[in-house]
């Protein structure tokens, strides 16, 4: 028998708790609701889910306290679908550097909230078992660098830590966790910004010349990240998981 999937949704608004609830109990997942940052680390307790969709102005601990916390502390991240105002463009940009996969824009229309969360379920489980981590890791080496996992800064081999941005850190994340691998932008784009990436967008070229300058990468000569003409990019060092920064 086929295994339903779990979502958990938070958000302090009865009415959409309600709407959500029903919605997605008739297009066959399993349910819970939380109205803040406590009943949702009850829920989570409890059992694990298969995505979250978090509201991210609540009282109490608001949505992107909770989004930062789950990324920093869960070894298998729980894909996360956040819930923003219309006009709030700054907390969804902040949102998906913290590590959501998705958001949708109050008010939405309940079909296209569920079509996103298929598509961010279907991502997520667009790799094999054994390519994805089990778990996390304090930190990561490769060539003269040490990633710190927890801190999400670069340490070089002089000590030195050299602070990255929330996307600059998910695409570094990325390459790390996949080395040896092409990754076309489109990937890219899915795996760390959780959005499908249009055809001219080049905001990942963007973001990966600035990831290496971050790494004193030569970017006519790099050591680290490569580009594969007409296919992507491909992290081209080994890279070592360690648990801790020695």
């Amino acid at each position: 028998m086929e295994q339903t999937d779990s979502i958990l949704v938070v958000d302090d608004d009865r009415d959409i708790r309600e709407l959500l609830t029903g919605y997605l109990r008739k297009n066959g997942f399993r349910v819970t609701a939380a109205a803040d940052g406590r009943q949702m680390k009850t829920a989570l307790a409890a059992g694990p889910v298969d995505l979250i969709v978090l509201d991210l102005m609540m009282p109490g601990e608001d949505g992107l306290t909770l989004c930062r916390d789950l990324r920093a502390t869960q070894a298998n991240p729980t894909p996360i679908l956040v819930l923003t105002a219309r006009d709030d463009e700054t907390d969804r940009i902040v949102g998906l550097e913290m590590g959501a996969d998705d958001y949708m824009t109050k008010p939405f229309v309940p079909r296209e909230l569920l079509a996103r969360i298929r598509a961010v379920l279907r991502r997520t489980r667009m790799l094999p078992p054994n390519l994805r981590m089990t778990e996390r890791p304090r930190a990561l080496a490769f060539g003269e660098w040490v990633l710190d996992t927890t801190a999400r800064h670069l340490i070089d081999a002089a000590g030195t830590m050299v602070s990255l941005s929330g996307a600059e850190y998910r695409l570094l994340s990325v390459f790390l966790e996949y080395p040896q691998r092409v990754l076309n932008r489109d990937q890219l784009m899915n795996l760390t910004q959780g959005r499908d990436a249009d055809s001219f967008d080049r905001s990942i070229d963007l973001l990966v010349s600035r990831l290496r300058q971050r790494l004193r990468d030569e970017a006519r000569e790099p050591q680290y990240i490569k580009t594969v003409r007409n296919e992507g990019y491909v992290f081209a060092a080994a890279v070592e998981f360690r648990h801790d920064l020695k």
